[in-house]
């Protein structure tokens, strides 16, 4: 086994060094994450593992710079008459009272710096360009290590990055890296690792290795959240209920509400998958809004409304024109179902009944009907599902606001017709678990299903990955600033 790269993670106070690692290990516990300055106070570790828990990388998480000016007094001093070279004239500067009291904090990152192999160093590019960050930069060069500026907060509209960049070029640092720490982007994960590859000959065989290994894990993350949301939709397009003919109104309310909440039980079981594949905890969303929080995500699923916020047109068939209001009524189980008032046609528009019409005849004959999630239901289920699973493939572990709504291809999306192995479950009840007296798991035409629409769901990640997005915040469910 190869020797472990030690990456010193240093910084000015409060520039988004936890956050840094947070992102980076995936671990959204790691450390402490606070507007206030000066939260880390001690030197923490974290290592980076390879998917089978090799570790290559320790990232080493200090405290913030907080008087670099006074440092810097500090180790010309040593210099006097003689001629030290740098990395001894630190040494020196460690070894004196100084370092033990008003410059203790920054004496803990100096002496990780001179252990490390390499270091990074995290700037808040919404700051402006200033004199103390130019002394940083000096101080860390006194360590005779490769540094490489990592340009924090780049997704925000407050980004200065042209301009720390020009900067950095003045100070004869060319290698920089932009790598914003809660909007997560993959490429530039991999971009980071590249540049330390180029500052660092020893470990170009680890950090290709880590590289990878994170493509590897990338890909991975996308086809397991697919085929999660493969599953609600082919669980939920297989449900089925049968309803007696003679049964009493206040009843047929009662099962649907039993019928709706065992599909909210299930969304609510994809997004805890989701969220558990992703490595976040249910901290990053508020639990009585879900799948995703702000405004429409609270609504109902079975809520016209909802349906309506996303484009998703109510009615069709006998249920549309003079029976739509009975139906919204009904939808939302009002009293005009709870008075037996709505027609026939218009509670078959309801239950979202889509079973062949020869089934519906031997039904009727024997008074009975079936209740089967609507398109319209299953349209919402699919979009939102999907939008959460845009938002965690963009979200970094530092993230502190829960999920947001945001996504332009929605609309677009609500009008496309569900994708054939959808309405190919329609007519396969024991496809689905919903159904649990009907649910035949050996079945193989179920699985070829669900990865036929998994796939289908890769190709709709990959097409919205290469449109890009204006606003990368808002892509990763997290507010406008």
């Amino acid at each position: 086994m190869s020797a472990m790269l030690r990456v010193a993670v240093v910084g000015h106070t409060n520039t988004g060094k936890t956050s840094l690692l947070r992102t980076l290990s995936r671990d959204e516990l790691f450390g402490e994450v606070s507007d206030e300055p000066a939260t880390t106070r001690q030197v923490e570790g974290i290592q980076l593992l390879l998917s089978d828990g090799e570790p290559v990388v320790l990232l080493l998480d200090t405290p913030g710079l907080e008087d670099p000016d006074g440092v810097l007094d500090a180790l010309d001093e040593f210099a006097g008459g003689e001629r030290f070279d740098m990395p001894e004239r630190v040494r020196r500067f460690l070894e004196s009272s100084g370092a033990a009291t008003h410059y203790e904090q920054e004496a803990k990152v100096l002496r990780q710096m001179l252990e490390a192999d390499a270091a990074m160093y995290v700037i808040d590019c919404r700051e402006p360009v200033l004199g103390k960050y130019r002394e940083e930069l000096t101080i860390l060069t006194y360590c005779a290590i490769p540094v490489l500026p990592v340009l924090n907060y780049v997704a925000s509209p407050a980004s200065r990055e042209p301009e720390w960049r020009e900067q950095l070029a003045r100070l004869n640092l060319h290698a920089v890296v932009a790598f914003d720490t809660v909007v997560f982007d993959e490429a530039g994960e991999r971009r980071l690792y590249e540049k330390l590859r180029t500052l660092l000959d020893a470990f170009d065989q680890s950090l290709q290795r880590l590289i990878e290994d994170r493509r590897r894990q990338g890909e991975w993350l996308r086809r397991a959240a697919a085929e999660y949301l493969a599953e609600l939709l082919i669980d939920t397009a297989g449900c089925r209920r049968v309803i007696p003919g003679d049964i009493e109104p206040a009843k047929m309310r009662e099962m649907i509400l039993r019928n709706q909440d065992a599909v909210r039980q299930r969304e609510q079981r994809t997004v805890d998958g989701l969220l558990r594949l992703f490595r976040f905890s249910r901290r990053h969303y508020e639990h009585e809004q879900l799948p995703l929080v702000n405004g429409s995500w609270g609504m109902d699923l079975f809520n016209p409304d909802a349906l309506k916020h996303y484009g998703v047109r109510m009615g069709g068939g006998a249920a549309a024109g003079a029976a739509a209001g009975a139906t919204l009524d009904a939808a939302t189980l009002g009293a005009t179902l709870g008075v037996g008032t709505v027609s026939g046609a218009a509670i078959g528009a309801l239950l979202g009944t889509s079973i062949p019409l020869r089934q519906r005849i031997l039904g009727r004959l024997h008074g009975l009907s079936e209740w089967r999630v609507s398109d319209e239901t299953l349209r919402l289920l699919m979009l939102r599902q999907m939008t959460l699973i845009r938002a965690l493939l963009q979200r970094g572990h530092a993230a502190q606001v829960p999920l947001a709504t945001g996504d332009s291809a929605n609309a677009r999306r609500a009008r496309e017709p569900l994708p054939a192995p959808v309405r190919e479950a329609r007519l396969k009840p024991r496809w689905s678990r919903l159904n649990p007296e009907l649910f035949d798991p050996a079945r193989g035409d179920r699985q070829v299903a669900v990865q036929r629409l998994a796939e289908e769901i890769l190709r709709t990640l990959a097409v919205d990955a290469g449109a890009g997005t204006a606003d990368p915040a808002r892509a990763a469910g997290l507010p406008r600033r």
